[in-house]
């Protein structure tokens, strides 16, 4: 009997392993190599390696939805953004995306950002993303790097698109995988690696993830994942000193951290922070004093979802833009002038209500 239950436990193990060992695709995870670029990517449970030179174009496949399929290339410098940039007619804004690919590519194509074949239509809007890049979708690698295609792309037609960092995006530099999809652990297995050098400081992702700013200003707005806390505005750091201090901690393990590196990492930083929601909202001073640091009269943070989302606080002072992805809710903010939008992955347009001056 021990033997029968002992076999029937092995074959139980194996059917589930061979069932969790199935990746439909993922990648492409892309590191320079001298002069050629090493691009290794799954495709239907088989890893695949594509070898090229600089200019030549990479391929993102999706096994399921060829249709889907596209191409970038390299930049050819990964600088690190401003911090302030001036007002725009046209900014789409969303969060917390975390590799839900369809949903960001219908909400880009029916908010007439891109097309259906990537290409930016937004002319000199701005698009926003208030990070969470990373981790419970299917599609990560695809949803960043169209993300790092568009960049290019936008600038080219006067545009420009913001990436700034989320909590999920600095746990997944820094080794913290607990909220990651089970496909990522698979992947790794698959190619024999493990997942922390595919985002390493010396790939072409894990160059261009820690370039990334926490916040940015953009005429009277500041945006950021979380949200600034009163330890923050208690250090009298500049957008740029913020910025500066953030990129010095990514990919440092939490047990690694310094006092400096706590306070920005962990609750009261603006990756973790969710003082303007629940019952332990802050008061309007601490709103009050954050715009008169930065100049500002609007803060826009993704991370906390309410049931209100997407709505504004504070009498409008504080916008919260994080709506579940996962269970298709679709939606972003669409600032056109002075006037604020609720827009969907449909194109629908309900005015947001809040006054923007």
């Amino acid at each position: 009997m021990h033997v029968l239950k002992s076999a029937f436990a092995l074959i139980i193990s194996l059917t589930c392993a061979s069932a969790y060992a199935q990746v439909n695709q993922d990648g492409p995870y892309i590191h320079r190599d001298g002069q050629r670029i090493i691009s290794k990517y799954i495709l239907n449970n088989t890893v695949k390696t594509d070898t090229l030179k600089p200019s030549e174009p990479i391929m993102v496949r999706f096994a399921e939805k060829p249709q889907w399929d596209f191409s970038f290339k390299l930049q050819q410098n990964i600088g690190i953004p401003a911090a302030e940039y001036k007002a725009v007619n046209k900014l789409l804004v969303l969060s917390d995306i975390e590799g839900e690919f369809e949903a960001f590519r219908t909400l880009m194509i029916a908010n007439k950002v891109m097309d259906e074949q990537y290409n930016w239509i937004f002319g000199k809007g701005h698009l926003v993303i208030c990070g969470d890049l990373f981790d419970r979708g299917k599609e990560v690698m695809p949803y960043i790097w169209l993300l790092y295609k568009l960049e290019q792309d936008a600038i080219k037609k006067g545009g420009f698109v913001h990436v700034l960092l989320g909590n999920h995006d600095v746990m997944n530099m820094e080794g913290d995988l607990r909220y990651q999809a089970p496909k990522y652990q698979t992947s790794v297995k698959l190619m024999g690696l493990d997942y922390g050098t595919l985002i390493a400081a010396d790939t072409e992702l894990g160059k261009w993830l820690r370039s990334k700013n926490a916040v940015e200003k953009i005429g009277d707005r500041i945006f950021l994942h979380g949200g600034i806390s009163p330890e923050i505005n208690a250090q009298q750091l500049s957008l740029n000193e913020l910025n500066q201090k953030c990129r010095l901690y990514y990919g440092v393990p939490t047990k690694a951290l310094n006092k400096e590196g706590t306070l920005l990492f962990k609750s009261s930083g603006p990756f973790w922070y969710r003082g303007y929601f629940g019952k332990e909202q802050v008061s309007v001073n601490t709103v009050d004093s954050t715009l008169s640091k930065f100049k500002v009269k609007q803060i826009v943070v993704g991370h906390t979802i309410t049931e209100q989302n997407i709505s504004g606080y504070y009498g409008g002072k504080v916008i919260g833009i994080d709506v579940n992805q996962h269970k298709a809710n679709h939606k972003a903010v669409l600032f056109i002038g002075k006037q604020a939008f609720v827009v969907d992955d449909k194109g629908k347009q309900e005015a947001l209500g809040l006054s923007t001056e």
